[in-house]
Formats: structure tokens, C-alpha cells, sequence
């Protein structure tokens, strides 16, 4: 006899009312997640929430089209903010620096990009790798693209939009590295 689904209206499962969740060790070396003049205030919020989640550090770089003082992250009810491990950077190349400076090796950057010649899938990621995203309107500036072909990366679409919403492309790349540096492994409720 198949059980019936218990529907959160219906009442709380009891693992879920003892607040137990499926949790995997936390990172040894975290991969970082860069965002470059990022645009949209939920999408940053989305990737900031995603990085709490993964012991992931999130780095804004350039100018945002937003403000992230603590007024403006608690108006916008993003209540986990406090557990983002947060840096600003003027510059890709003073975000690059600032991680290099952290990290007891030199992390290689991977670039995410609609117009990559290359999938995420086809890359053998580290722990410790740099993520780096481009701003939602426009991506990654075309000469950086071109100046970094080798390590520029995208996510294959099968569909004919033009590419995925941001924190949903950071999801995505984010989660297939952790899979593979079997940083997901060993999940226990808890």
C-alpha cells in the first residue's frame, strides 16, 4: 500500500518539526563565487543564500546596482545575510588577488559565459576555484572573454533562451563542483 504524500498544510513531518536537515560536512578549501556588477538585488540575494548553504565565499565586484548596508539587506528580508561570508572588490583582478593572498595556493578562475566554447561539464573543477559571473544584462566584458578563452565555461542550453537566470547558472556550476570534489558526500540529517 503506497503511503499518501503528507502535505505541509496537513502538518509537519516529524524530522522537518525537529528541524533536522540532510547536511554534508562543510568545505575544506570553498570554491568562490564572484559576481561582476551584479544588477538585480534578489538575484544577488539568491547566490548570497546559495554560498551560506555551501560555506561558499561570495565576492561583489565593481560598481552593484544596489546597496547592501545593513538597512537595505534587512528591508529586502534577507535574513540569512549574516551568514554570508561577504568581500567587495573594486576590480576582478583586486577580487583575484584577495583570494590568491587568502588561499595557501594560487586557485585557478573559471569564467561563466553564454558565448563559451566550452561546457562546465567538460571541466575538472578543484576546491578552491574561482567562479566568476558576469553582470545579468550583458555577462562578462567581451575582451576579458576573449583575453581568457581557455578558461571561460557555460552551461548547455536546450531551450531557446539566451542563457539561465543568474543564481540559478551559480546553482548549477556551483553544485556539479562540490559533486565533483565529493564535497557532498557522507550527507547525514542533522
Amino acid at each position: 500500500m503506497v503511503k499518501p504524500h503528507k502535505d505541509s498544510s496537513a502538518g509537519v513531518a516529524s524530522d522537518e518539526a525537529r528541524g533536522e536537515r540532510l547536511r554534508a560536512k562543510g568545505p575544506a578549501r570553498p570554491f568562490h563565487v564572484v559576481l561582476v556588477e551584479p544588477e538585480i538585488p534578489p538575484n544577488t540575494g539568491n547566490v548570497g543564500r546559495l554560498c551560506a548553504a555551501t560555506g561558499s565565499p561570495l565576492h561583489l565586484v565593481g560598481r552593484l546596482g544596489f546597496r547592501i548596508d545593513e538597512h537595505a539587506v534587512r528591508r529586502a528580508g534577507l535574513d540569512y545575510w549574516h551568514l554570508v561570508d561577504v568581500h567587495t572588490h573594486a576590480t576582478l583582478d583586486a577580487a583575484e588577488s584577495a583570494i590568491s593572498a587568502a588561499a595557501a595556493t594560487t586557485p585557478r578562475t573559471w569564467l561563466l559565459s553564454g558565448r563559451a566554447r566550452r561546457s562546465y561539464l567538460d571541466t575538472a573543477f578543484e576546491p578552491g576555484d574561482v567562479l566568476v559571473f558576469g553582470k545579468e544584462s550583458v555577462g562578462l566584458p567581451p575582451d576579458l572573454l576573449a583575453e581568457r578563452a581557455e578558461s571561460t565555461i557555460g552551461i548547455p542550453l536546450l531551450g531557446a533562451v539566451r542563457s539561465h537566470n543568474l543564481a540559478n547558472a551559480v546553482a548549477i556550476v556551483l553544485y556539479e563542483a562540490l559533486r565533483q570534489t565529493r564535497q557532498l558526500e557522507g550527507a547525514e540529517l542533522g
